[in-house]
């Protein structure tokens, strides 16, 4: 059997939770199938069984700047699907890459598997970034999934959506999850990546790993900040900010928190795994404020890491977070008007420090905690078992 992957983000261009989801899966993939994957990018690689191709942007686009994006995604998608196909199923990653499998689908005629890893009607503030391609990439994200042979949810949150926004067959939506490499993964006591960005381990601080997006929740952790016990620590590993505005939104969150703390730091940079570990390994909570959040493939990381989560009860996050085992859990009122605004963002904040502090307050509860996530993350979400039901899924679309 051979699978052609379809991706925006494929090493060495990530920069988001798909992009890390896609390398770890098609690494256990390669061990069990042929697999071909093409991204966007100048990848270029060839094995036995293996094939992994970039495609660049593409040479012109229009004025507008906004939609720059989903016609260079148009654009790749068509050179992706005009170099000759041998699989026996495509198998895309984000809306990126639908329109390449649609196309695929129907000139080879063969299976088309979609993975969900978030849903743009459950992001309307995209059109702040994106303009008119929002109306475009929510077109080629409809299209793709009701089209699709199978639909592969990463969580059971992410499946009820599927079924509630889009016309799309029940027996069709799969639950696979996101996965974890835990021996990438896990508890490490170098400190050396903390001194290089002024991280003190000896104070106990909040983390935060994500981009600086609306769904993320980083301005309702900023918030929060004002409610934090005067000797806990804030480090922000915050890069990518969706829009100027946000980006000027969360400079400014972050200076008014410095004028009343001095143990703020804010790293607006994509960091090394090994640096992302080590601010895992050392930092006392980590943080997930998220208002929309499919799966959180970050909290899986910091329990891995052993460290206690504090995150919002929203999407998939229950699934892997236990409220109380190995993490808290903080409710979260969003607008029915407003999709993805809480209706009382200061209560959100309030009860975000809250959390915090809690957890910060009690070493020993955050030791049993960090334990527990990080059996949790090598028990229930390692990466040969998520590949196994990813192939099992093929064979059954090939059957």
């Amino acid at each position: 059997m051979k699978a052609l992957i379809l991706t925006n983000e494929y090493p060495p261009h990530v920069y988001g939770g798909a992009g890390i989801h896609v390398a770890e899966l098609t690494r256990e993939l390669r061990r069990r199938i042929s697999v071909e994957v093409r991204a966007f990018g100048d990848q270029d690689e060839a094995d036995d069984g293996w094939r992994v191709r970039g495609y660049p942007p593409s040479p012109a686009g229009p004025a507008d700047s906004k939609l720059r994006g989903a016609w260079d995604a148009i654009g790749r998608d068509l050179a992706m699907a005009a170099d000759p196909v041998d699989a026996d199923l495509v198998h895309c990653h984000t809306w990126y890459s639908h329109l390449g499998g649609l196309l695929v689908k129907h000139a080879y005629e063969i299976p088309l598997v979609v993975t969900v890893h978030s849903l743009e009607p459950m992001r309307p503030w995209k059109r702040e970034q994106l303009g008119g391609g929002y109306d475009l990439s929510s077109w080629v994200e409809r299209t793709a999934l009701e089209a699709a042979q199978a639909v592969i949810a990463v969580s059971r949150g992410t499946r009820d959506d599927v079924l509630r926004l889009f016309e799309v067959a029940a027996d069709r939506v799969h639950v696979i999850h996101n996965g974890i490499d835990t021996t990438a993964f896990a508890p490490d006591p170098a400190t050396d990546q903390l001194a290089r960005h002024g991280v003190d381990p000896s104070v106990p601080y909040v983390l935060f790993v994500g981009r600086v997006t609306r769904q993320k929740g980083i301005v309702h952790l900023l918030r929060a900040i004002a409610h934090l016990d005067p000797g806990i620590g804030v480090v922000l590993a915050a890069g990518q900010p969706d829009t100027p505005e946000l980006a000027a939104e969360v400079e400014e969150g972050v200076a008014s928190a410095r004028r009343s703390r001095p143990n703020v730091v804010w790293i607006p940079e994509m960091l090394s795994r090994e640096a992302v570990r080590q601010l895992y390994s050392h930092a006392a909570v980590f943080a997930c404020p998220s208002v929309y959040e499919p799966f959180g493939i970050t909290n899986l990381e910091a329990m891995a890491c052993e460290r206690p989560v504090v995150a919002s009860a929203v999407g998939g996050i229950p699934e892997v977070v236990v409220d109380g085992e190995t993490g808290l859990l903080v409710p979260v009122e969003l607008s029915p008007d407003e999709p993805m605004t809480p209706v009382d963002a200061d209560r959100f904040a309030r009860d975000l420090a809250g959390a915090i502090n809690s957890l910060v307050a009690d070493p020993e509860l955050r030791t049993r905690m960090g334990a527990a996530g990080r059996r949790r993350a090598v028990e229930v979400f390692s990466w040969p078992a998520i590949a196994d039901l990813t192939v099992e899924l093929y064979h059954s679309l090939l059957a």
